[in-house]
């Protein structure tokens, strides 16, 4: 019964999602109601103790990031930055490549660190515009970012400095750049055949006579350049350039400029009592939240007047998105960990852990709790917490490289999890001006083929043992 309770809530809140309902509301009607049905007496303290507060948590760390990141999206919007950079991609590749186009932005973006809700932001201003020029429908917007920003880059490639790489550190005693060659072979799987399945996608809508608009009206469309005149594309390209270079110096100045914690003295009348900053759980947010403002601050510097005459309008609407984005995403934080809290959630990862294979077992109780909790980090947080010295020995004894443990985990994390009511999904979603009925198909599409990756990878290793 209590399995079922779990299965109710996740089934409720991704139907409700799909539907088009509002995730803030219904994520804590959904975590609630799991809690109504398996412990009454928990509804009110599970509400305010654990939704809430990880709720207002993920807020505190993440909001400044999302609020920059639309600034940043919404003027090089208006700039004509975006604009630059799609007629130049064209000039280079043809307009038939915009989804290989956008697809190598994203990547290039994630594997510098920046953070996947940031791309969204940033490059939804090129997609849509190089979508339009190229007459490809919009509703494969969303698709292509996930394959360029959720996927390969993501988890697969190694070294990338994305989160889902860094947390089996921790577990395994390895580093960002483990296993290698298996990395790196999961990474061209899903490149190779999520390409392919987008360039179909795009063939048979063009075979149907389908454009950019589609049959639905369009939403949150980019604003028109107002200006005279295009910057060079390499000025409006060093926006993004910089924001790369920029969080990887900072990632490495901040911790020796503040070390492993800072405090300081919140009033100067009284005794108030010092505030102490653990700086190695936020000095990564804070690499981005500077990255972000040195690209702001370089569209300003580069195209101060278009950008002035529409900054008011702009940013307002920009602000609003950076809200709708975040709220949604920390009512999905909030859900999972209502979920993992319950019984129901011990008894699938207790029936996981039954899998015989410890690579199996491994990538389907991450792959799984990620999909339940609608989150990468959050799902194989919980299940390495739980498992990890269990996987560690059942590899032990099957000779199984800590390294590949790590890459395996990395992958699954990034399988299942983008699944309807995944935070990121609704961002994307929002920010696109699509709905999950329009765009959805194609993100489940890539969620399935980097799913499969993962058995691809665990078929490698085995077959010749490359690490």
């Amino acid at each position: 019964m209590a399995f079922l309770i779990v299965l109710a809530a996740l089934a409720f809140l991704m139907f409700v999602a799909y539907r088009g309902y509002s995730v803030i509301l219904f994520a804590p009607v959904a975590a609630l109601g799991a809690v109504l049905l398996t412990d009454p007496s928990l509804v009110a303290p599970m509400f305010t103790g654990l939704f809430m507060d990880r709720m207002v948590g993920f807020l505190k760390l993440y909001f400044p990031v999302f609020l920059l990141g639309a600034v940043f999206g919404k003027l090089i919007e208006v700039s004509g930055f975006s604009k630059s950079i799609v007629a130049a991609t064209i000039r280079l590749f043809g307009a038939q490549r915009a989804m290989l186009s956008i697809v190598a932005v994203c990547a290039l973006l994630t594997y510098g660190g920046v953070s996947l809700f940031v791309v969204v932001f940033a490059v939804y201003p090129f997609a849509a515009e190089l979508f339009r020029q190229s007459d490809i429908p919009k509703r494969l917007i969303p698709g292509t970012i996930a394959l360029g920003a959720f996927t390969f880059t993501m988890d697969a490639l190694p070294g990338t400095p994305q989160i889902q790489n860094i947390i089996p550190t921790t577990f395994f005693g390895t580093d960002s750049w483990a296993a290698p060659v298996l990395g790196t072979l999961g990474g061209v799987f899903i490149l190779v055949v999520g390409l392919v399945y987008l360039e179909s996608r795009r063939r048979k809508a063009a075979a149907a006579g389908e454009g950019y608009a589609g049959d639905a009206p369009l939403v949150n469309e980019p604003a028109a350049f107002a200006g005279s005149a295009l910057a060079h594309p390499l000025v409006a390209i060093l926006p993004l350039v910089l924001v790369g270079v920029a969080n990887k110096l900072f990632t490495d100045w901040i911790p020796r400029l503040y070390g492993d914690s800072h405090s300081f003295t919140p009033a100067v009348i009284g005794d108030a009592a010092p505030v102490v900053q653990e700086v190695s759980r936020v000095a990564a947010i804070w690499a981005v939240q500077g990255a972000l403002l040195v690209g702001i601050l370089t569209v300003l510097a580069f195209a101060w007047k278009p950008v002035i005459a529409s900054f008011a309008e702009g940013t307002k609407t920009a602000i609003g998105g950076a809200l709708l984005a975040a709220m949604n995403t920390a009512s999905e934080y909030g859900f999972g960990a209502v979920i993992a809290a319950l019984p129901g959630f011990l008894v699938v990862a207790n029936a996981l852990g039954a899998i015989p294979d410890p690579l199996v077992n491994e990538a389907f109780t991450v792959t799984a709790l990620a999909g339940i909790t609608g989150s990468a980090s959050g799902g194989m947080s919980i299940a390495l917490a739980a498992m990890a010295d269990t996987f560690i020995a059942n590899a032990n004894a099957a000779g199984i490289p800590m390294e590949v443990l790590h890459r395996v985990a990395s992958m699954a994390s990034g399988g299942m999890d983008t699944l309807p009511h995944n935070g990121a999904v609704i961002t994307l979603l929002a920010v696109t001006g699509l709905t999950h009925r329009q765009a959805y198909k194609d993100i489940f599409a890539i969620t399935i083929i980097k799913t499969l990756a993962v058995f691809v990878v665990i078929g490698l290793f085995y077959a010749f043992g490359v690490v």
